[in-house]
Formats: structure tokens, sequence, C-alpha cells
């Protein structure tokens, strides 16, 4: 029975009410560490003048601290330490105008994060992107900095750029790394297959972490039947952002051509009997011990459906030539020009 007293249309009435509570805090909260952010610049542009030009020492800092804090107590925005941080972030990005507007995205103590672990332009504007992008709280921006995922995105050997439409490739490329690190699942160094899925099961919050953002859990052990024989998924993911299955391998060895083949199989039928529409074609990633680029290279040569191989360690280490499978930075500047396209486009 209808209540006489509530108006029809209230309800939703009432929800849209809250959503637009809920935006206008968020963008007054957005415009509010923008403002704080030009105050810093400000700040630590005013003081890295007044030193230049009046030739002003280290001990002005010190005094000029003492007397904001008298005149603003209760700020700890205004500690010497901080003047000296707002000096180092204007003299980081003063003569860095493509940066300049990705920093007033995020947090101060963010911004502070990046500076002080990433000192390659690149591999900041990369996490600045990302943590805007993604809303990276500081502690798992400190974790994606502690796993090098810049190194790991970039340097990831897929065939996307061949395989996967246009309007996501930049998004897809960045949804599978190179090399994961599974040092919360206490594994002995050596263990099998099954294992190592059982543990990553158990450990499900951590590993979905690991693999990075907008991943969803699906199941282990899917089950595709064809044919009347039964074929197993090792895990199948659900990508939010790519709007796709995510079809995952575990290999305690190194990778092999052959593996190409099984994946290639389910990510077939996973497309012909099990994605729904508005979806778009599964992805399958290789997770295996280790790997030879160039047996990859050459194994992934004419296929058609869109793979990643990636390697794995259970103990928080990367391959020792790792540094030297990074692209150049030329290659990292247009990859990143394309993420920043597609990032325009979602906005």
């Amino acid at each position: 029975m209808t209540d006489l007293t509530t108006p029809v249309g209230y309800a939703d009435f009432v929800n849209e009410i809250k959503q637009q509570i809920r935006q206008r805090q968020y963008q007054a909260l957005r415009a509010a560490n923008k403002e704080l952010l030009a105050l810093y610049w400000w700040m630590g542009e005013t003081i890295s003048r007044r030193q230049t030009e009046q030739g002003w020492g280290k001990a002005v800092v010190e005094s000029l601290a003492h007397d904001l804090q008298a005149a603003f107590p209760g700020r700890n925005g205004f500690s010497a330490r901080n003047l000296w941080n707002m000096l180092d972030f204007y003299r980081a990005y003063a003569d860095k105008p493509k940066l300049q507007p990705l920093v007033a995205e995020i947090s101060w103590a963010k911004n502070l994060l990046i500076m002080a672990r990433c000192k390659d332009d690149l591999e900041r504007e990369f996490y600045l992107r990302a943590t805007a992008r993604f809303g990276w709280t500081k502690n798992v921006l400190q974790h994606q900095i502690d796993n090098q995922s810049y190194r790991q995105y970039l340097a990831g050997q897929t065939n996307f750029d061949a395989a996967v439409p246009e309007s996501i490739r930049a998004q897809a490329l960045l949804a599978v790394k190179d090399h994961y690190t599974f040092d919360f699942l206490g594994l002995a160094d050596e263990h099998s297959e099954r294992e190592l899925e059982q543990a990553l099961i158990r450990h499900l919050r951590a590993f979905l972490t690991e693999m990075g953002e907008s991943f969803t859990f699906v199941a282990n052990q899917y089950r595709l039947e064809v044919d009347g024989k039964d074929y197993f998924i090792d895990l199948l993911l659900f990508h939010r952002r790519l709007r796709c299955l995510v079809a995952i391998e575990l290999k305690i060895g190194s990778f092999k051509p052959e593996h190409k083949g099984q994946i290639e199989f389910y990510l077939d039928q996973l497309d012909q009997h099990h994605r729904f529409d508005g979806e778009n074609p599964p992805i399958g990633i290789v997770i295996c011990r280790d790997k030879t680029r160039t047996v990859v290279e050459y194994a992934m040569r004419n296929m058609n459906r869109p793979l990643g191989i990636a390697t794995y360690t259970v103990t928080p280490q990367l391959p020792a030539d790792y540094r030297h499978d990074l692209p150049s930075p030329e290659q990292i500047a247009a990859r990143l020009q394309a993420w920043a396209v597609g990032q325009g486009e979602d906005e």
C-alpha cells in the first residue's frame, strides 16, 4: 500500500539529492587540494626567488617557519621541513610544464612520496597519472612504487598493439604487468601449480592488489565444456575498466610455445560462449616462473587473441636483467601519451 504522506517520486528525488551532495563534496575537496598545492607552489617559488635575488640563506626558512607557526597555531603545514618540501616541489617541476598540471590532481603527501622515490620524469609522470586516475591511497601508491610497477607495466610482453581495439588499447597495456611478486603467499621456492593457485585464492585480496586496479575475481578452475569434455581455466578475473574477462594460466616452469595454444583455446571458448553482451573480447595472461623474451616474441606472432606473458616470484625480487628490458625513453613517452589521450576520453 502506498504511503499517502510520501509524494510519488520522492525516493528518486532523495537519491538525486544524495548524489549531488556527494559529487559537490568531492569537487570541493578537489578544489581545496588544488588551492593548497597552488599555495605551496607559490611559497616554494617565492622562497627560491628571494634566495636567488637577495642572497637569503638557509636560516631564513627556519625563521619563516617559526613566524608562520606563531601566526597560524595548530597548522603543521608550515614546519621548516615542509617549507623545504615546498622549495623542492617548486624546483622539481618549475621547468616541467607537462608535469605541472598533473601534480595538482593528487594530494600533497602523495606528491612528496613520488618526489622522494622517483627521480626520472617519465617515472614520475606514470605514478602521477596512475594515482589520479585510479584513486590510489598513499599506501597503495607506496606498494606500487615498492613493486616497481612502472617497469613492470612498461616492459610487458603482449600482442595488444595488434589484438586489442584501439579504444581500450592504452588501458589494456597498463592492465598487464611483466612481472608479479607473490611474496605474500609464504610459499616455499619449490611448489606445484595447484599449491600456487590455492595460495592465491587464500590471499585473494593481496592477489588482486598485486594484479592491479579494477580486477575482480570470478572463479578458479573455471569449467569449459567442449564436445563432451571438460577443460578448466586456473583463474578467471574480470577487468571493470576494460569490461572483459581475463583468463589466467599459472605455470611453475619456463614459458613454452604450447602454452600459447592452450590459453588461445580458452579465449576462443570464452569469447563464443561466455562473454556477455556489451563486454569486450577476453584477454589471456600466462604467468610463469621465467621466460625467454625472444621465445615469447616468436610464439605470439600471428596470434589474434589478446595475450600477455608475465613472470612471477614468491620472494620480493625482480629478474636480474629486468632493467635492460625497459623500453626506450621515446617508447615510454609514446605509451604515456597514448594513456593520457585515453584518460581524457574517460573524463
